[in-house]
């Protein structure tokens, strides 16, 4: 008798201390999973960040900074049921605010069970863009040097015009040029107009410079290279780059690199092309 006496206070706890967990689970959650190609790891603190956007607020499904093809997320399942929209943002070091950042990369609106995203919406649409840059060296006083330098403007016209054909980004956004030095990714500097000049010029001369972005390779070259001697522009890979602002890593392009060629071997006023490069990030996310 004693023994089924103890069998049963046993079970009666077991009873209880399952239904008590039982509570403790929160409300009941449903699957969203992601499917975005194109999406690269991100470095040095920053994370992303999903959203959905429930009766016009966000609502986070969480944070991460490694990718792949396809990841799920459970969600509040009513808030995911009356999810309108999907958003994906960067996110600083240290982040804990409850909106997203101005640095939004991916969105789409729920048609059914299924966003298509992009970042069309959120960055710009990079359709109808075009690209020519030219090798000179404007900053310094020397004639016969101008493979040490790239501008990206276009001279072959009655008067020079911009070279760049690209649209105005989004907040959180700015455009930064490349060149690739034997591995190495040497800014020209950040920009979002493209008829006036960039945000720096740590390696030109003391000279004036044209109106446009680029920069001349001349002084204070980065670690692993030496200027003049390795910056020569000929033969090399020349990128436009979309960067978040802030940027978390100002050593490599981003992923999104709408503009992309390689230089030559004539100098200006001989004019190099730049190709779309169809990059940019995209897929869908969807609510199982």
């Amino acid at each position: 008798m004693m023994t089924r006496i103890i069998l049963i206070v046993f079970t009666c706890i077991v009873a209880i201390f399952a239904i008590s967990c039982s509570s403790d689970d929160g409300p009941p959650t449903s699957n969203l999973t992601m499917e975005v190609l194109g999406l690269e790891p991100l470095t040095n603190g920053a994370r992303y960040q999903g959203w959905i956007v429930v009766d016009g607020e966000f609502k986070s499904i969480g944070k991460f900074d490694q990718v792949s093809s396809s990841m799920v997320f459970p969600v509040n399942a009513e808030n995911l049921e009356k999810a309108t929209s999907f958003v994906l943002s960067i996110e600083p070091p240290n982040d804990s605010d409850a909106e997203p950042s101005k640095t939004r990369l991916l969105t789409g609106t729920f048609n059914g069970n299924t966003a298509t995203v992009s970042i069309n919406a959120v960055v710009a649409d990079f359709s109808p863009i075009s690209g020519k840059f030219v090798m000179a060296t404007p900053t310094d006083n020397v004639a016969d040097n101008d493979e040490f330098g790239i501008w990206f403007e276009d001279p072959s016209g009655i008067q020079v015009v911009p070279g760049l054909n690209l649209p105005p980004l989004a907040d959180g956004w700015k455009y930064e040029g490349w060149v690739i030095f034997d591995g190495i990714p040497v800014t020209t500097g950040t920009f979002i107009e493209t008829n006036t000049f960039d945000d720096a010029s740590p390696f030109s001369g003391n000279g004036s410079a044209p109106n446009y972005p680029g920069e001349d390779f001349l002084n204070s070259a980065p670690q692993g290279l030496t200027f003049p001697d390795d910056g020569d522009v000929r033969g090399k890979m020349v990128v436009i780059s979309v960067e978040p602002s802030p940027d978390y890593d100002q050593a490599t392009p981003f992923f999104v690199k709408p503009l992309s060629g390689t230089a030559g071997q004539l100098t200006a006023p001989q004019v190099n092309t730049l190709d779309p490069t169809n990059n940019a990030p995209f897929g869908r996310v969807r609510r199982d």
